[in-house]
């Protein structure tokens, strides 16, 4: 079981901060992703910027969401404790 998605924060180079549940916190970079399918519909920053948590996970305004264990395996994992805004 991988830890569940406490905060999440888009930034403008659409990659995600992101702090779970076990204290850990770190980035996921997203831009390698958008060139695939679904995912094209984030390259627009407004709605990358739609990012919430919802069921442990990120999920988008548009319905687009990503598995809880793909989330923690890529995110580079920065340190624990809060996300600090940049």
């Amino acid at each position: 079981m991988y830890p569940a998605v406490k905060n999440v924060e888009a930034r403008e180079d659409y990659t995600l901060s992101i702090e779970f549940d076990n204290g850990e916190q770190g980035v996921l970079d997203m831009k390698e992703y958008l060139d695939f399918g679904v995912f094209e519909r984030l390259k627009d920053l407004q709605a990358f910027k739609m990012v919430k948590v919802a069921f442990d996970t990120v999920e988008w305004e548009t319905g687009l969401d990503l598995d809880p264990e793909f989330v923690y395996q890529k995110c580079r994992i920065l340190s624990q404790g809060v996300i600090h805004n940049k």
